[in-house]
Order: C-alpha cells, then structure tokens, then sequence
C-alpha cells in the first residue's frame, strides 16, 4: 500500500457520494436515500458508527474496529458534502494544527468558547 492509499480511498469515497448527491437515485442509492431523509438523519448516522467504533476499540476487535472506522468516515464524508464541505476542508484544520501542542490548541479553543 503506498503512502497516499488512504488519502486516494478518502477521496474517491468523496467523488462517488458527491456524484451520487446530485443524481443518485434513492432507489437503488443509499447515498441518495439517507440524503433525502435530511442533514438531521445523518448527522444520527455519524453518532451511531462513531459509538459503534468506541464500541469496537473497547472489545480489543480490530477487525470489528476496522470496519466500523469505514463505516463512520463513509458516513462522516456524506455529512461533510451535505454541507458542501469535504476532506480538504478538514485537511486545512489539521495543517493548521499542524506543530501545536494539542494541549495549547484544545486551551485555545476553549478561550474561544468552543
């Protein structure tokens, strides 16, 4: 696997929900059909496989932890585009935080009120 083979799945993962967004047919679509049930559905989605992946990590499952780990950035990245936002958007951030003491930069969130 090469360097950037996460960083190519994470974008493609992006394409195809991007793509499947503007002319997938909820039918046959997931993607389309979560879509369509509103931004409030799969924003629960994103909580339900982040608890599903605490859940895995917990009970020393990698595979489980694995496959939950997918599940949740599939649905963390058809939160993102619903908002128009995606893994450059986030990429961003984390340069920025690049370098920071996650310490400092979790204080100065706080500072900010976050």
């Amino acid at each position: 696997m090469n360097d950037h083979a996460g960083l190519d799945a994470l974008q493609r993962l992006d394409a195809i929900i991007a793509a499947r967004l503007v002319a997938g047919d909820p039918t046959s679509s997931y993607v389309a059909r979560l879509a369509a049930q509103g931004i409030a559905k799969v924003a629960q989605k994103v909580g339900e496989e982040a608890v599903e992946t605490v859940i895995a990590a917990i009970h020393d499952d990698d595979d489980a932890l694995i496959g939950e780990a997918a599940d949740l950035l599939f649905h963390l990245s058809l939160l993102l585009r619903q908002r128009g936002l995606g893994w450059d958007d986030v990429a961003i951030v984390l340069d920025a935080r690049h370098g920071q003491s996650g310490l400092a930069e979790k204080a100065a969130r706080r500072d900010l009120g976050d």
